[in-house]
């Protein structure tokens, strides 16, 4: 029987990868296998810049496209489909508001992105629980700020936030997904309005839309989605907003509830 195509949005650490393991489930593998062979589009919905997605060997095959920097990049077939860069003036802010505080803040633009003032706490995050690879394809700073900046990863605690925040017009905080550090972007971007301009872009309506996600970013797009799916291991907030809460990463959430929905 021939399934109507749908537009399957899935975050990475903690949805598609297991935060144990650093590494796709096969039954996850399976599963997205057999939805791009009953003809559904396949996109990745991050928090990554591209330039450090390196841990969806396993799929990347079978993907149609790509959210990154929770909805600032859009990439479907391999082009920019749509981008929504920081103000300037806002990040000269926050740079400021880093160095008189003197906490850690990656700067992501385009292609490229900087650890500003690395402590021991990006290298211990990034490189040895995320088991990021690609880590040393840090570019200076000059580098970086010739592109539009895209997102920033300050490592501050909760309480800084609306200390750092205050000082902003056009960021927002897209909410954690690890508690040592937050992702800030323009307030024009989030994973929800990306899930639904790439939907647009490439013919298919919100309602077969389908969202996979397990942290605080994941929230926009788990709302937005025609069905909305939480991870068993996801937090408690983004629960309370799905329409499905399936198995955890490391159960067999994903196949599972794509064979609920009869997606496969």
């Amino acid at each position: 029987m021939k399934r109507d195509t749908h537009a399957l949005f899935f975050d990475i650490d903690g949805t598609l990868v297991s935060m144990a393991t650093h590494a796709i489930p096969q039954s996850t593998v399976d599963a997205l296998e057999k939805a791009k062979a009953a003809g559904h589009k396949i996109f990745i919905a991050t928090g990554r810049p591209l330039s450090i997605i390196d841990n969806v060997g396993a799929v990347e095959h079978l993907v149609d496209g790509y959210i990154t920097t929770n909805g600032a990049h859009c990439i479907v077939d391999g082009k920019t489909v749509n981008m929504i860069p920081i103000p300037p003036d806002e990040v000269d802010i926050v740079l400021d508001d880093a160095r008189q505080y003197g906490y850690s803040c990656v700067v992501v633009s385009e292609h490229h992105f900087f650890v500003f003032q690395p402590h021991e706490d990006v290298d211990r995050i990034f490189r040895q629980q995320l088991n990021i690879t690609r880590f040393d394809l840090v570019e200076p700073l000059e580098v970086v700020m010739k592109e539009p900046v895209l997102q920033f990863n300050p490592f501050i605690p909760v309480e800084h936030e609306p200390v750092l925040m205050g000082k902003l017009k056009e960021c927002l905080c897209q909410g954690r997904w690890h508690p040592e550090f937050t992702d800030i972007t323009t307030r024009h971007a989030d994973k929800g309005r990306a899930l639904a301009t790439i939907a647009d872009h490439v013919g298919i309506p919100l309602e077969r839309t389908v969202a996979f996600g397990d942290g605080g970013n994941d929230i926009s797009m788990v709302e937005r989605a025609g069905v909305g799916v939480a991870m068993g291991n996801g937090i408690a907030e983004l629960k309370a907003v799905a329409d499905m809460v399936t198995s955890s990463v490391d159960d067999d959430g994903v196949a599972r509830a794509l064979q609920e929905l009869g997606l496969i």
